[in-house]
């Protein structure tokens, strides 16, 4: 992947709940004029993670779950289709 940074941030304002979250234009909906922006941002909620598992091994299970997740994104794979292969 290129032009894209991961974030880590305590939990989503809007949405406290939420696991993580793909900010940019997936590469599928890029034309050729895309270009000179800011880079596509994947965000990873700490504590909603934290709360959301009940210990260490099922954090790291479900911290990879959420990275693949939101990477998905980035190439375009949409919500219904993540959750249909098991990445939701």
């Amino acid at each position: 992947m290129d032009n894209v940074v991961v974030l880590v941030e305590a939990r989503h304002p809007e949405e406290p709940d939420l696991l993580g979250l793909y900010d940019g234009v997936a590469l599928t909906e890029r034309t050729s004029d895309y270009g000179g922006v800011l880079p596509d941002r994947i965000t990873l909620y700490r504590d909603a993670l934290q709360e959301s598992c009940a210990d260490e091994d099922e954090l790291r299970d479900e911290v990879a779950v959420t990275v693949v997740h939101e990477i998905a994104h980035h190439f375009g794979i949409d919500e219904e289709t993540l959750h249909r292969l098991g990445w939701g």
